[in-house]
């Protein structure tokens, strides 16, 4: 009777540590599930040239990143068109996620490839992820818009309202602005001003202005004569 009431309570331990041991291991294999299920995901969400149309589609704005609205895009659309005038086939390109090691550049690069065609292209290329840019251009086209004006159209005219708002349409409406002026002829009109809030003036003066400044010596000035006109007058009161 002594050791079958021992035996009772290391007995209901073993259960329950046989009940805990199963819990834990049906919490671990739900996470592991969980997670095998989240990284191709993950993964396929990656877009590389793969995903893109083997043919150069029929609307020339191509937004795999859902950033545009209906009207945007239809604006877009007409704005780019109208390229046809100078026989460039232009078009808008948004992604949101690259694949690892490749950059908006070589996107563009390798879509340039793969959508030549009898008219040159022009591309204008959109990460909304990074909320960078990229313009490229047909080699045809090198003289009329430069490599140096292409970085610049991505970097500033089209980086400028992407960083200050998500503004997506704004970005591919003042680059193709700029392009088409200097595609007709013009002058390139330049990167977009940026507004610089003006300096408050301040009282503080600066390390040359107190530097060049005479105030200490007249602090030491007052400083002698406060401290010798009291001992002259009583030496001169006290004979």
């Amino acid at each position: 009777m002594h050791q079958s009431s021992q035996s009772k309570p290391f007995a209901g331990a073993s259960s329950r540590a046989r009940r805990f041991a199963s819990a834990s291991a049906t919490l671990l294999g739900a996470a592991l599930a969980l997670l095998l299920w989240l990284v191709p995901i993950s993964a396929a969400s990656a877009l590389s040239l793969v995903d893109l149309p083997a043919e150069p589609p029929s609307n020339r704005v191509l937004d795999q990143a859902d950033v545009l609205s209906r009207a945007s895009t239809a604006e877009l659309e007409k704005r780019l068109e109208a390229l046809q005038a100078d026989h460039v086939d232009a078009r808008w390109v948004s992604v949101t996620r690259l694949d690892y090691g490749l950059s908006l550049q070589e996107l563009g690069n390798q879509l340039l490839e793969r959508w030549s065609g009898e008219q040159p292209q022009l591309l204008l290329l959109v990460d909304s992820q990074t909320k960078s840019a990229a313009v490229l251009a047909s080699p045809s086209l090198e003289r009329q818009l430069p490599a140096t004006l292409l970085r610049s159209t991505a970097r500033t005219t089209m980086a400028l309202p992407l960083r200050e708002g998500n503004r997506y349409r704004q970005a591919g409406l003042d680059a193709l602005e700029r392009l088409q002026a200097v595609l007709d002829g013009g002058e390139d009109p330049g990167e977009p001003l940026i507004d610089v809030a003006p300096v408050a003036a301040s009282n503080i003066p600066t390390r040359e202005e107190t530097a060049s400044s005479n105030a200490f010596t007249w602090v030491v000035v007052l400083l002698v004569v406060g401290s010798v006109v009291p001992m002259a007058t009583w030496w001169f009161f006290s004979r």
